[in-house]
């Protein structure tokens, strides 16, 4: 008795490419523990923006993690040291520094440090 197995590599790739097939549940699952890594690595509220799906790119599916909080790229960027004005023309800056309001015209800030929290995820989560 023979059995004649054939595979048609095409179809076979189809197959596992499939919307809701295997490939496409793993791609899923990783995509979502990196962004869980991601939120916990995000500075302050910066993880309550992050969100993640999965979409067809050119070369099959990704799996793709935005985060949509405005100050994002000054987080993975950095920032040069700046001075910051009021944006009323007679306004003043109003912040607190260890629980007191303070009132300031101008403020120099040091800049910060690049926190590329996004990149970390991706090398934790593999």
């Amino acid at each position: 008795m023979s059995v004649d197995v054939r595979l048609d590599p095409g179809r076979l790739a189809r197959l596992l490419r499939l919307r809701g097939g295997i490939v496409e549940r793993r791609l899923a699952e990783r995509t979502r523990r990196v962004a869980d890594i991601a939120r916990a690595e995000a500075p302050g509220s910066m993880g309550d923006y992050i969100d993640w799906h999965i979409e067809e790119g050119r070369r099959g599916l990704q799996g793709v993690i935005t985060c949509d909080h405005p100050a994002t790229v000054f987080v993975l960027e950095g920032t040069r040291p700046h001075i910051i004005r009021p944006r009323r023309a007679k306004g003043v800056l109003r912040f607190e520094v260890d629980g007191q309001v303070v009132y300031a015209k101008v403020v120099r800030h040091p800049g910060t440090r690049p926190n590329n929290f996004l990149g970390r995820a991706l090398r934790l989560g593999r």
